[in-house]
């Protein structure tokens, strides 16, 4: 079949590689044949006659595999967390029938993805994954291979290979994950990969190809939801207050070229909020009771934002240079253009130095973002190392006089520094001020490089947001989206009433942020007592009038809480524990990932691998036999695969140090391709005629009925015999 012309191939023969290389990644679940030697590709069905190839793949190349059967996604959305089950069938339809290959699987995830869990099941065996304490693998390294490790990229992408799966068979896949959905102005967002590449489209007018997705929606705060729109034809099943179920389920020509997408509103013209409660579970390691407290800011035009005084602290070392640096440039000039001119700002651009673009706060003029315009194009430029903490102090000196308005420091750095934890206890005991409101913080990471758990911490303790991007191409919308919910405050200096009675309490965060109308708030933890009926909560409002609002607490229905808020918490305390040292608070995350099934770093994936009962002694018996012919290529049977952390880890500070631009790690081949190639350049080299193997059977004299029936089949199955002293080794007859 001829392929349709692609994006890519329509760009100028001047596109960057970088850009060609994007359209190549993943849109939706995909499965390749790993090939790391031209010679296994054919047809399985019908083989085609060709000369043998030699030569090697370095790295291996990959095959797109089709997709056969239906495609199924099941989606439940609860608050602003969305839990994705999706399931599917490829075949190895480019794989000689009597070779095996590796496939590698690719799992692009939604907003703040992370794997949850796989199911694997491949002809004669099954996988199934499971969440251990990363100190376990090392005492149990003898149980569990190494040579398939997963590999996360992009931050939303995660990949893994499953090994030796047979060419032509069939191979099912079943992944779970979880997203977060997008809030803006009372609107929920939900968008899933599920965009397939026409090559994965099966040829053959008879295949059947079905898709289906089952969408459940429950708000959680039982106010009456509005469907907005959605990609897919969706079938109303159920409506309640709160609630709605959907259905598609088509028979289709081709898989879905298109992203699923879904949104909804929950009505309400006023600010309003609730707790949730939930009791733990039987084998919950945390004995306490759950709850989860919610305020969202409506649709309340007249509730006015704060007036803000800014300033960007912006990294211009020298692995900034390029895309990133243009990028955060573009970004800083966006979220500009969107400041009243009432607000102020400033720019300190720092590597070792630090570079102010003026000595006192400026007005939000038009004039004025000229000129800082211009600065940021004319006088600086990425060079050096970096050093957070100096330009940290000239802001928090430029903010210090702030009154009736919002002080905010906004951060955006790739790289890791040595004095990380000094920063976040410098920062705790400088957050007082002359005014009302004390200063805020809001940080951006880009790539993979910078410490996130720093920046998360560095936000939690300045009540501000943090997001991070992977790559220079998101870098400009993802500021600009953090930037305007970071300086949309509506309600500040949130306090919550009514809680001091109880016997125990843990929050997160433990400062509470303050609500914007880009964000609804959620505050959750533990707690040991009585909850009360109904809690206070108090905060500031724009025009410095104190507002306050009562919210009930009711028993958590058909919503689970602590699945709603695992991977938020699961963040803040590693960040916590990350600031502190602590061992214990490091245990404590690593069982909370483990019994939620949200990764963590103090946790590894593994695949535990199962063989599936054989049904025939005679296929049991070619098993033994080719066994005991190839010894160095017989199926490893460790009941553990490791597929490794399938987190970002706590920043690099050599690549820093180097100024190794954010992205260079996504090229670096991983430990598991290596591993691959050294298992691959184990195949055996020497190859003997089939026709010459048949020969021998006939002729050995030593050789009974049973032994040439079963060399027969091997040879059947197999298109090469490494040599014939191996045969008078396997017949024990003579």
């Amino acid at each position: 079949m001829t392929p349709a012309a692609s994006a890519a191939m329509t760009r100028s023969m001047s596109s960057k590689s970088s850009e060609l290389a994007e359209s190549y990644l993943p849109t939706a679940v995909m499965a390749y044949a790993v090939v790391p030697e031209p010679e296994l590709v054919d047809n399985p069905d019908v083989p085609s006659y060709q000369p043998y190839v030699h030569g090697r793949c370095e790295p291996p190349a990959l095959i797109p595999l089709q997709m056969h059967g239906a495609v199924a996604m099941e989606i439940d959305c609860c608050f602003d967390h969305a839990n994705v089950c999706f399931s599917g069938a490829w075949r190895v339809h480019c794989i000689k029938a009597s070779r095996k290959c590796d496939v590698r699987i690719a799992v692009p995830m939604g907003e703040q993805g992370s794997l949850l869990g796989v199911e694997v099941g491949v002809p004669g065996r099954s996988y199934h994954s499971q969440l251990i304490q990363a100190e376990d693998a090392n005492d149990k390294e003898k149980k569990v291979s190494r040579g398939w490790n997963g590999r996360l990229i992009k931050g939303s992408m995660y990949s893994f290979e499953i090994p030796e799966v047979g060419g032509g068979s069939t191979f099912s896949i079943k992944l779970t994950w979880s997203q977060k959905l997008l809030y803006h102005e009372g609107q929920f967002s939900l968008n899933v990969p599920f965009s397939f590449p026409s090559f994965v489209n099966p040829i053959g007018k008879k295949i059947s190809k079905r898709e289906k997705i089952l969408l459940s929606v429950n708000s959680g705060v039982g106010k009456e939801i509005l469907c907005r729109c959605a990609s897919h034809a969706l079938k109303e099943l159920r409506r309640e207050v709160g609630k709605m179920g959907f259905l598609y389920d088509a028979e289709v020509l081709t898989w879905s070229s298109s992203d699923f997408s879904f949104s909804y509103n929950v009505r309400s013209k006023d600010l309003f909020g609730g707790v949730l409660l939930q009791s733990p579970f039987l084998r919950d390691f945390d004995d306490r009771q759950m709850f989860c407290c919610y305020l969202f800011p409506g649709d309340n035009q007249s509730m006015k934002a704060f007036r803000k005084e800014v300033v960007f602290l912006m990294d211009i070392s020298g692995s900034m240079k390029g895309n990133p640096f243009e990028s955060a440039k573009n970004g800083i000039l966006s979220s500009l253009q969107k400041l009243n001119p009432e607000d102020s700002f400033n720019i300190i651009a720092f590597n070792v130095e630090t570079y102010l673009f003026s000595s006192l706060m400026e007005q939000a003029t038009k004039e004025a973002i000229l000129q800082a315009t211009q600065w940021l194009n004319d006088k600086l430029t990425a060079d050096g190392g970096t050093d957070i903490l100096a330009p940290l102090k000239q802001a928090l000196k430029l903010l210090a006089e702030t009154t009736d308005s919002i002080p905010l420091i906004f951060l955006i750095t790739d790289g890791a520094v040595e004095d990380e934890r000094d920063i976040c206890n410098f920062v705790k005991g400088s957050l007082t001020s002359g005014g009302s409101i004390s200063l805020r913080i809001s940080t951006f990471g880009i790539g993979t490089y910078c410490n996130h758990y720093f920046l998360r911490m560095l936000a939690q303790i300045g009540r501000g947001h943090f997001d991070t991007a992977y790559d220079a191409d998101s870098v400009d919308f993802r500021m600009q989206r953090l930037f305007a919910t970071a300086s949309s405050i509506i309600l500040a200096n949130i306090t919550v009433d009514a809680l001091e009675s109880l016997d125990s309490l843990e929050l997160l965060p433990f400062c509470i942020p303050d609500l914007s109308c880009g964000c609804p708030l959620i505050i959750s933890g533990r707690y040991s007592g009585n909850f009360p009926d109904s809690v206070k909560l108090s905060g500031i409002l724009a025009d410095m009038r104190k507002f306050t609002i009562d919210i009930k607490a009711q028993k958590a229905k058909d919503l689970p809480v602590d699945r709603v808020v695992a991977r938020r918490q699961i963040d803040l305390l590693t960040a916590n524990a990350w600031l502190s040292g602590s061992k214990e608070l490091e245990q404590k995350v690593a069982k909370m990932s483990i019994q939620s099934g949200v990764p963590s770093e103090y946790t590894l994936m593994v695949l535990h691998h199962t063989l599936r009962e054989e049904k025939a002694s005679e296929t049991i018996l070619i098993q033994d036999v080719f066994n005991k012919i190839y010894p160095l290529k017989k199926m490893d049977l460790q009941t553990k695969i490791m597929l490794g952390n399938l987190c970002v880890g706590f920043g690099n500070l050599s690549a820093t140090a180097e100024n190794i631009p954010p992205g260079t790690e996504e090229t670096k081949s991983s430990d598991a391709t290596e591993m691959l190639f050294n298992a691959a350049s184990n195949c055996c080299s020497r190859v003997v005629d089939r026709c010459c193997c048949m020969c021998f059977i006939q002729t050995c004299s030593y050789m009974n009925n049973q032994c040439a029936i079963v060399l027969s089949q091997i040879c059947a199955a197999l298109a090469c015999f490494e040599c014939m002293n191996c045969c008078f080794e396997l017949c024990e007859c003579g």
